[in-house]
């Protein structure tokens, strides 16, 4: 599966993941992007670049949600 498709999955994936807060995809390139968090408020409440290391499988994906949702909720 090339970079692109696998990106575009994790995009959804972490869109999905964190749902009612909004996930903002930034700064798309050469496979890697940053996706931030942010409150109902427009606050940014979470920002992290993700590489296709990191998205191209199930584990590490969920590991980068369960990080996530643990700075959330500190």
């Amino acid at each position: 599966m090339n970079h692109n498709l696998q990106a575009h999955q994790a995009i959804e994936t972490l869109t999905h993941a964190f749902a009612p807060l909004k996930c903002m995809i930034l700064a798309t390139r050469n496979g890697s992007f940053s996706f931030t968090v942010v409150n109902e408020h427009g606050v940014a409440r979470r920002s992290e670049r993700l590489y296709p290391d990191q998205y191209g499988a199930a584990a590490p994906l969920q590991a980068v949600i369960d990080r996530t949702r643990q700075a959330l909720m500190a």
